[in-house]
């Protein structure tokens, strides 16, 4: 059989096979009789099914997530993790919060970053126990590498002693909404600099997310940013989520955020109803 190209299968709207239409798009990942040898599949930003091994690689994410979640309830953590474009402000804003909420929480890091150890060693002087996870090249953390933290973890501290624990994902705005790592809650972050128009271009974070922080608020009256109209095109893909708009320098907005922090620790089953609307720069 004369089988083109992934390319041209696509840009031609056709399967090499014709049992089997549409064979290179994502979804069609699923058929396990596909003609194409696995080195011809067409990439992805997260191919989601290897060919080869016949692993479907979210659905084995989500197994070690649920075991890395088993392990918090066991010790009674709760586990919230941060996500981001690069620089919108997530090791500040846990800077900000390990002042403000230790002692009174117990609370360590999970700190993903391709490479260094620059922003665990600005968090190590708070005093709190930071695992650096360095991903290399993989844009995100997923469960396998935060199982691994979990059990640097466990040589540090008692685990059980532990309310909280803070996961700074790797620096993306699409990748890392799509692997969850075992946490209780996602928290997203946008800062003013990055527009308002980001929830509806990339719209998986703001979908996924329980709670919303619009950072750098000191900045909005220099920038060209409706911040109402951020408000309205995240509750279009989200209508639930908690919007923070916070300023980590001014410090508006941090007491609701390290309120909305407590409820979690407290009732990591049901989100908080802490809401602030947008009211203006």
């Amino acid at each position: 059989m004369n089988i083109p190209s992934p390319a041209i299968a696509i840009e031609a709207g056709n399967c090499p096979s014709d049992e089997m239409p549409q064979l290179c798009r994502r979804d069609c990942y699923r058929f396990s009789s596909c003609p194409l040898p696995p080195w011809l599949l067409l990439p992805t930003m997260h191919q989601t099914f290897d060919a080869a091994l016949e692993i479907n690689l979210l659905h084995a994410n989500q197994q070690g997530a649920d075991q890395n979640r088993a392990h918090f309830d066991q010790w009674g953590i709760t586990c919230l993790n941060l996500m981001s474009s690069p620089g919108a402000g997530k090791t500040v804003l846990l800077e900000r919060t390990l002042a403000a909420l230790h002692p009174e929480l117990q609370i360590a890091v999970i700190e993903g970053d391709m490479t260094t150890e620059l922003d665990a060693d600005r968090l190590r002087q708070y005093g709190v126990p930071v695992i650096a996870i360095n991903t290399g090249r993989s844009c995100h953390l997923d469960s396998r590498m935060v199982a691994g933290g979990l059990h640097q973890l466990t040589h540090k501290v008692d685990p059980t002693s532990l309310d909280l624990v803070l996961v700074e994902n790797v620096g993306n705005l699409v990748c890392p909404a799509e692997f969850e790592v075992g946490e209780h809650a996602k928290v997203a972050l946008l800062s003013v600099t990055e527009g308002d128009d980001k929830p509806l271009k990339y719209p998986i974070m703001f979908r996924e997310a329980d709670c919303l922080l619009v950072t750098k608020l000191d900045l909005a009256p220099y920038v060209d940013v409706d911040l109402e109209r951020i408000a309205a095109n995240v509750r279009q893909i989200n209508p639930e989520i908690v919007l923070i708009p916070v300023s980590a320098k001014t410090g508006v907005g941090l007491d609701i955020w390290f309120d909305w922090v407590r409820t979690q620790v407290t009732r990591p089953d049901k989100l908080s109803v802490v809401t602030q609307e947008f009211s203006g720069r």
